[in-house]
């Protein structure tokens, strides 16, 4: 098989990008990455998880402390910030346009998070795993109908993914065959 070949296509790097920031998420419940990219580069990444310099839901269980699960209460709100919300909030802080970008995330985005996208100018969204149903669906759709938004869910190969974990378990800085012939 040809290197080119067993490269992944842009839609799989940058999803793969969204599956690693999604590996630094303190939400217990969703773990959900976020890339923004704009003419193929990486201009921010996003994570779900409490605000800044709060208390993560990793170190003292869930959203609140004593809570069995994240929906265990009906009426304390989720604490997390999202993680297209999270790369939105930094391209800001660091005076980065977003304007004519794609974001890369790994669950749909909830409406919140659609208007946020469509209001930062991010024109496509590639998604992992589904979401939205029902009314949700009705509303994300019009957006879509309306010319706001372009939304696209993409998937990694089986062959992308292998190989993609030969390299982040095997150093990949030194000749093998074992990374160059993995497909």
């Amino acid at each position: 098989m040809a290197w080119d070949d067993q490269r992944p296509t842009w839609d799989e790097y940058f999803l793969m990008l969204a599956k690693l920031a999604a590996t630094r998420s303190t939400c217990l419940a969703f773990p959900v990455g976020a890339v923004i990219v704009k003419n193929k580069q990486v201009v921010a990444t996003g994570y779900n998880g409490s605000p800044s310099g709060s208390a993560h839901c990793t170190a003292q269980g869930f959203c609140y402390p004593g809570l069995s699960s994240c929906d265990a209460s009906k009426t304390l709100p989720s604490r997390a910030v999202h993680a297209e919300a999270n790369a939105i909030a930094q391209a800001a802080k660091h005076g980065i346009s977003t304007d004519g970008a794609s974001i890369y995330v790994t669950l749909e985005p909830c409406l919140s998070c659609l208007k946020l996208i469509i209001s930062a100018g991010i024109k496509e969204v590639f998604y992992e795993t589904s979401f939205n149903s029902g009314e949700k669906a009705l509303v994300r759709d019009s957006f879509i109908n309306e010319g706001l938004v372009i939304l696209k869910q993409v998937k990694l190969s089986e062959s992308t993914a292998k190989r993609a974990a030969s390299f982040l378990l095997f150093s990949t800085s030194v000749v093998s065959s074992d990374i160059l012939h993995t497909s």
